[in-house]
């Protein structure tokens, strides 16, 4: 326990999702509001807090791991996050915590970290950033604009840890955006588990943001995001037919031209069970629409191979919609069984080896899509953003790629440049997932 004349201590353990990390700077910033330090070690700490994950059977080993591994090296442990909304099954394998929360619950972590360490008298508020703490890097951070999904995929248990679609107050999401933007910030990564549906689940109702009405909505929520002056992307966005009116702000560079749209998979059969929009010519469609009004535009997306059921015939259709489709960024997954979701009751489940076989047939595919997309930009001359600095040069971005997700635009000659730095380079060769550049000497104002 910490002394009288020192402030109290606390660990905290991050896992999962963008959006869980949203969530741990929430929790952490109300923590350094209230006075208490947070320290980056267990033997530091007075207590640790874990924000876990459960989606997947990995995520949910990494969770458990890391709850033993902070009881073992500090005694003292909240549990809070997705998995916390399986508490059995937390206690099961630690009984030893101090408490449980499931996610989104920040009063409650609060109320535990309270009950086990009591908070300091007199909170110094004036110390504490606009913008509150981030985990980011300085120059980029994400902006959740809601809670929970009303989506009910076979393969997913998002909303029974998080609940149905609550949108954030317009107004709200606008203030700290512009917070982080005045603090430095020079990338807002939106995300959600449905960004498209924003506003739904109030009926878009019109909010005031600086003494002016705007309305809950994604198109009219992208448009006042994109005057802040930072770069702007769009992640989990549903093909909805609204998402045709934010591709024009793309084309004009109100925002970046990227989307980030989980299709999952192609055969219309496949998305039935999966309890997903079921059109895949329709959505090629849309692509090529999309790409037409911006053909700049970068699309990222997600899939799953070896979903119960699906045939040697379906897969190759995926494999087809992929080459029609020439996406730019892809991740793919083997199916796996989560605990309580509806598709593990679904017939005829592929077997362990046939999953990786196909998860490996299609990234092969894909690497050869991605390859030959990105040769095109071999001689062009694009603006990017640094991320790190070394001695041999600079790692950066540019606006097809996402942080942590996609690629690099590896810098040469960039030893001088800094972090959150907007510059502009001229490539000078890729392979299948990066892209090396030199600078042409201009800076950029951002």
């Amino acid at each position: 326990m910490p002394s009288p004349s020192q402030p109290p201590r606390v660990g905290f353990v991050s896992l999962g999702c963008p959006k869980a990390l949203v969530d741990s700077e929430r929790i952490l910033t109300q923590l350094k509001l209230e006075g208490y330090d947070v320290v980056g070690s267990y033997e530091d700490a007075d207590l640790v807090v874990v924000n876990t994950c459960g989606f997947i059977d990995e995520a949910v080993t990494e969770s458990l791991d890391a709850i033993g591994e902070a009881l073992a090296e500090n005694g003292r442990v909240i549990v809070t996050g997705c998995l916390g909304a399986r508490e059995e099954r937390i206690r099961e394998h630690h009984p030893g915590v101090l408490a449980v929360t499931g996610p989104q619950r920040y009063e409650e972590v609060l109320g535990h970290v309270h009950a086990h360490l009591p908070q300091p008298h007199d909170p110094f508020l004036d110390l504490l950033p606009a913008q509150g703490v981030k985990l980011t890097p300085r120059h980029y951070a994400y902006l959740k604009i809601s809670e929970g999904c009303n989506h009910r995929c076979t393969f997913c248990i998002i909303p029974s840890m998080r609940g149905d679609l609550v949108s954030r107050p317009i107004g709200e999401v606008m203030t700290e955006a512009e917070n982080l933007v005045k603090a430095g910030v020079r990338e807002l990564l939106v995300i959600s588990q449905d960004t498209s549906a924003y506003g739904v689940d109030v009926k878009y109702r019109t909010g005031f943001w600086n003494g002016r009405p705007v309305k809950t909505r994604m198109t009219e929520l992208a448009r006042a995001l994109a005057g802040l002056g930072a770069w702007v992307r769009l992640h989990y966005v549903y093909p909805y037919p609204h998402v045709d009116e934010v591709i024009p702000l793309m084309a004009e560079d109100g925002l970046l031209p990227y989307l980030d749209v989980p299709f999952q998979h192609a055969s219309p059969r496949i998305l039935k069970l999966m309890k997903r929009p079921a059109n895949a010519e329709g959505t090629l469609k849309r692509i090529q629409a999309w790409r037409a009004a911006c053909p700049g535009l970068t699309i990222r997306s997600t899939f799953v191979v070896g979903f119960p059921g699906e045939t040697d015939s379906e897969f190759e259709d995926l494999l087809g919609f992929l080459e029609e489709a020439q996406l730019d960024r892809v991740g793919c997954f083997a199916y796996s069984p989560v605990e309580g979701a509806a598709a593990n009751a679904l017939p005829d489940p592929v077997p362990e080896e046939l999953k990786e076989e196909r998860r490996a047939r299609f990234m092969a595919v894909q690497e050869k899509i991605s390859a030959a997309r990105l040769k095109r930009k071999v001689g062009r001359s694009m603006t990017v953003l640094v991320d790190e600095t070394g001695k041999n040069g600079a790692i950066a971005r540019s606006s097809a790629d996402a942080p942590e997700i996609d690629g690099r635009v590896i810098i040469r000659q960039g030893a001088k440049l800094k972090p959150g730095e907007f510059v502009q380079v001229r490539i000078t060769r890729s392979d299948a997932h990066d892209l090396w550049a030199v600078p042409t000497g201009l800076r950029v104002a951002g």
